[in-house]
């Protein structure tokens, strides 16, 4: 198991594993219909609970994943994100996610959110590969996994939908991680 996620803290932002008392704020995220409008249905309340549920188990079971990014200023939640344990093609990786309330868009607080996701990863578990996954259409999540350094490597279907599959460089790829120093 990796080392525990702890309590993140960027310019802005706090990130932490999720409470009870998020349930209201993740369900009013997760099944918002403003917040897919590259999807054709958001999750139902019942679906976007299962998730939050689902969310929890993997933090029991890994000691990190989705966290809760609340605002500094005001303490609201104000998005969901962070990585996740999955399997694609295969292969083990850590999914990272992010899905922010419409009245917290055109911030920044996704690449703030996922820049400390990722340095939290490079130091934890650097040997899983990180990728994003969106639809075809979600040109501000593509713009954001570019922001971050990703490289697009395949277009495919992804839950019936068209997407695309972005992945950090990595020293396998003959170049380093954005935001880390190359050694030689």
């Amino acid at each position: 198991m990796a080392p525990r996620l702890e309590p993140l803290r960027t310019e802005r932002l706090l990130l932490r594993p999720f409470s009870d008392a998020d349930l209201p704020s993740v369900i009013g995220i997760q099944a918002a219909a403003e917040t897919h409008p590259h999807e054709p249905a958001p999750a139902s309340p019942a679906q976007a609970r299962t998730q939050f549920d689902l969310w929890r188990r993997h933090w029991a079971d890994h000691g990190f994943g989705y966290v809760a990014v609340v605002e500094h200023r005001s303490g609201t939640v104000v998005g969901v994100g962070g990585v996740q344990r999955s399997d694609l093609d295969g292969r083990g990786v850590l999914n990272l996610y992010y899905r922010f309330r419409p009245d917290a868009w055109g911030r920044g607080y996704a690449p703030e959110m996922a820049r400390a996701i990722l340095a939290w990863v490079d130091r934890a578990v650097p040997h899983l590969p990180v990728v994003i996954v969106t639809n075809i259409d979600n040109k501000p999540a593509r713009r954001v996994a570019d922001k971050l350094g990703f490289r697009e490597y395949k277009r495919d279907l992804y839950r019936g939908m068209p997407a695309v599959y972005y992945r950090r460089p990595t020293a396998a790829d003959g170049r380093p991680r954005p935001g880390t120093a190359a050694t030689g």
